[in-house]
Formats: structure tokens, sequence, C-alpha cells
């Protein structure tokens, strides 16, 4: 996941930069518009996340340009001036955001998502082990997307519920454990094992290395 940043405060770019390669995304940073606007025109990237007060090229150009040649990618804007994320903010708020934007970019490319022998088709909400269906309840189907949208990293209870549940539960509800004991059971009945691993007090864990 590669994300370039916009951002002429440079302590809040860097520190922005900072805490996101901590979360595993790749971070380009750049403090004014100049040389922002050339990196989105030259540069392949998943995200941008584009201040609006920029010395040179100002950020609502910057947007008007790029989105002359590229109207996929997502574009988070950072601005004082109350749009769409507004300054100060805290990190796990920025954190939110991001996986929501991405997550609905793969769901459009990556029709089929794959791990292993498990596949799921984001159009049809059908998954497959070996080919062969596999019967999930609504909230099963959405637990194993988002696992397939964040494979080999640990996905917290309060991430759960922030993109599945969509905070209708809390952290300690047993609602939680009950939709992931049942997809891990018939995952393991299909597969032969359990490639979903729970970390104590951290999370949960779908490992790309499936046997």
């Amino acid at each position: 996941m590669h994300i370039l940043i916009i951002e002429d405060e440079k302590q809040l770019c860097q520190s922005i930069a900072e805490g996101l390669r901590m979360d595993g995304y790749e971070a380009d940073t750049c403090f004014d518009g100049d040389e922002g606007l050339e990196l989105c025109l030259v540069e392949n990237y998943d995200l941008i996340l584009l201040d609006l007060n920029l010395p040179g090229v100002d950020g609502l150009e910057i947007l008007r340009q790029f989105r002359e040649s590229n109207t996929s990618t997502p574009v988070l804007i950072l601005s004082a001036r109350g749009q769409i994320l507004t300054k100060p903010f805290h990190f796990e708020e920025l954190e939110a955001r991001i996986r929501s934007l991405t997550r609905r970019k793969f769901i459009q490319q990556d029709v089929c998502l794959q791990c292993g022998r498990i596949s799921f088709d984001t159009r049809t909400r059908k998954a497959s082990i070996d080919g062969l269906p596999l019967s999930l309840t609504r909230k099963e189907s959405s637990l194993l997307e988002y696992f397939l949208l964040h494979q080999n990293r640990i996905i917290s209870p309060e991430e759960m519920i922030e993109h599945i549940w969509d905070g209708s539960v809390n952290s300690l509800s047993n609602s939680i454990r009950v939709h992931i004991s049942s997809l891990r059971k018939k995952l393991r009945t299909a597969l032969g094992f359990d490639p979903i691993q729970n970390k104590i007090g951290q999370g949960y864990i779908l490992t790309e290395d499936i046997k």
C-alpha cells in the first residue's frame, strides 16, 4: 500500500508518515504544492492525503489537475477549512479513514479475493474453498472479506466493530467472538486446518502462507 502525503506542516507530515509506516504502509512525503502535483502525476499511489493550504500550487488545483487523468485513486483532504478531515485530528481517525477508502478501492479492483485455497467474490458475496461453495452467513461473509483484504495483519476487535459492526457493539461483546468462531469452524472443516489465528490481547490474523 503506497500513500503520498502532501502537507506543508513538516512536523505533522512526518508524524503521519511515521505512523503509517508503523502500520505497514509505504509513505512518501512532500511539503509544497509544486512537488506534490508532480508526484501525483508521475507516480502510482494507492491513496493521497492532501492538504489544501499549500505553498506553490493550491491543494484544490492539485486535485483538479489530478482528477483530469485519474478518477479512481482515493484522495483524502486534510484541511483547517473544515473539509473532509479537519485538523487537528487524532491519528486513529486518520487510520480509520484510510482503511475505509482503501477497502472500497480494493473491492472495486480485486473482484475475486484469494488467500491460498480460499476465494471470495465481492460481487456475488460468495465464498469457496478449492472452487467448492462455502455457505456463510452475511456477517461471516463480511468478516471473511475483511480478513482477505487485510491478510497477514492483526485485526483488533475495535477495528472489526468499526468496519463490520458499524460501531453497534462494544469490544467486549460476545457477538464478535461468536461470529468469528463460527467462521473459523467452517473454514477448518473445509480446509482441514484453521487459517485464522487468535493473537491474545491483540486480535485475529489470516495468514498468507496457508498450507
